[in-house]
């Protein structure tokens, strides 16, 4: 078991090589200097404030956190620590989407849309979820397993799903509790994500998902399109592609029943749309590695 000054250093370390996961691994007593000098930050940012306060600059603003508080960082906007109470005890997390979006699916269009809301508006506040998020950062730890190591790799991989699901909740009850235009979109773009999720291996067209918002077709590819910069046909098919390489890559399942579960009328038409959408056939995709 590492103590906290030993932690802080791999988190040093991690942040300065804008490692895929930056984990303190549990509660330190100091920042990284990475965050006393500043940087720009290159992922999901997080500071869970223990004990004590600190004073901090975001995109050119002066800001402050106390016992019982989240940061949040937005990719991209400038992150430095101005100052910090003696008591210093917090929880921090920088980590990149990329890594997961396999596992996030149409979800990350979410994240990506709440990462970009207004920094000046929402970057501290006390969300009642402060100790689980600090439990994850916690259980995340300080170090990468090895990529041939399965089970440790795909149980890293599953915390920082959960991470981000809890993430999306937070921002969801503070930012759907608003009554702008802005919230109207964010609420109707949302239950499109999870509607397509639950409906993508059966419907395609955009109408169907259109008929359950009480939308048209036309404003709801429109408002996707502004949202996340997809159509909604693009994300069912987005949907369609991620699931169908799961399926050619880890199970036995012949292309002839994977075209029956998507319910396309034959293998030559699911080959077809498979091709332009990956750039080989499933065939070939599925001997890629052999």
């Amino acid at each position: 078991m590492i103590n906290s000054s030993e932690r802080l250093i791999k988190l040093e370390e991690k942040i300065s090589g804008q490692s895929d996961v930056c984990s303190s691994g549990g509660p330190v007593f100091d920042f990284p200097e990475s965050m006393k000098k500043g940087f720009v930050n290159f992922g999901i940012g997080l500071i869970v404030c223990h004990t004590g306060k600190f004073d901090f600059n975001l995109s050119g603003k002066c800001y402050a956190a106390q016992t019982g508080e989240t940061v949040f960082i937005h990719e991209g906007s400038f992150f430095r620590i101005t100052g910090q109470s003696e008591n210093l005890e917090v929880s921090i997390i920088i980590y990149k989407v990329s890594p997961i979006r396999d596992v996030l699916g149409n979800m990350v269009y979410s994240v990506h849309l709440y990462s970009q809301m207004s920094p000046e508006t929402h970057c501290v506040w006390n969300t009642g979820d402060e100790d689980d998020v600090a439990g994850y950062i916690s259980l995340i730890g300080t170090e990468q397993p090895e990529q041939d190591d399965f089970f440790p790799v795909y149980e890293k991989r599953l915390l920082l799903l959960s991470l981000t699901y809890r993430l999306c909740s937070v921002f969801q009850k503070r930012f759907l509790s608003e009554n702008s235009v802005g919230a109207r979109r964010t609420e109707i773009f949302l239950r499109l994500i999870q509607l397509i999720d639950r409906y993508f291996m059966s419907e395609r067209g955009v109408e169907f998902y259109a008929d359950k918002l009480f939308l048209s077709p036309k404003y709801l590819s429109g408002l996707s399109k502004a949202v996340c910069g997809y159509t909604v046909q693009e994300l069912v098919f987005k949907a369609i592609i991620r699931k169908s390489m799961a399926m050619l890559d880890s199970t036995n399942k012949t292309v002839q029943e994977i075209s029956d579960e998507f319910n396309f009328p034959n293998p030559s038409s699911f080959g077809t749309f498979f091709k332009k959408q990956v750039g080989m056939s499933p065939q070939k995709y599925r001997e890629r590695g052999e």
